[in-house]
């Protein structure tokens, strides 16, 4: 019982270390982001912002999916531009929202960010902004090529990830 326990103590342990290092996504230096900006930090003007990013998500990862080089990712976003932008129009349309917004694809600035223990340095990055209003509020950043937050709007189904320590662990608990 005693060698049961320490191996799945073991096991765990192991498990823990290479999980959280395979759980950090480091962005690579040749990547390209998102980023929209809310008009204010009012609940009203964050709720619009997460209805278009919502929108051009979805949008994105579709254009996106099948990319296999940045060229390639570049080159579809600044063909795109135009669907982009209609597509923003749209939704602040249907949410009633009447303040202008601009969408732009370059080089644009970007606050610091921790994501999953990881710090990102504010600077200026290649990427697709989207401001809406004033742009004075909360941002929703990501990025799109490669597709990390791609990947996690594709993930955002819900499903249940199990691993054998897991199961194992769930056993020699209901013993």
């Amino acid at each position: 019982m005693k060698k049961t326990i320490l191996l799945l103590g073991m096991i765990f342990g192991i498990y823990v270390l290479i999980g959280y290092k395979f759980s950090e996504i480091e962005i690579p230096n040749e990547a390209l982001r998102i980023r929209i900006l809310a008009n204010s930090n009012s609940e009203y003007d964050q709720k619009i912002k997460n209805n278009v990013k919502v929108e051009i998500q979805d949008y994105v990862y579709d254009l996106l999916k099948d990319t296999t080089s940045i060229e390639e990712a570049r080159k579809i976003i600044n063909s795109k531009l135009n669907n982009i932008s209609n597509l923003t129009e749209l939704s602040l349309k249907k949410q009633n929202y009447n303040l202008p917004y601009s969408v732009n694809f370059g080089y644009n600035y970007f606050p610091e960010k921790i994501y999953k223990g990881i710090t990102y340095d504010a600077g200026y990055y290649e990427s697709l902004l989207i401001t809406l209003g004033s742009g004075k509020g909360d941002n929703w950043w990501c990025v799109l090529f490669p597709p990390l937050c791609l990947l996690e709007a594709e993930e955002s189904t819900e499903v249940e990830y199990t691993t054998l320590v897991g199961e194992l662990l769930k056993k020699y608990k209901n013993k």
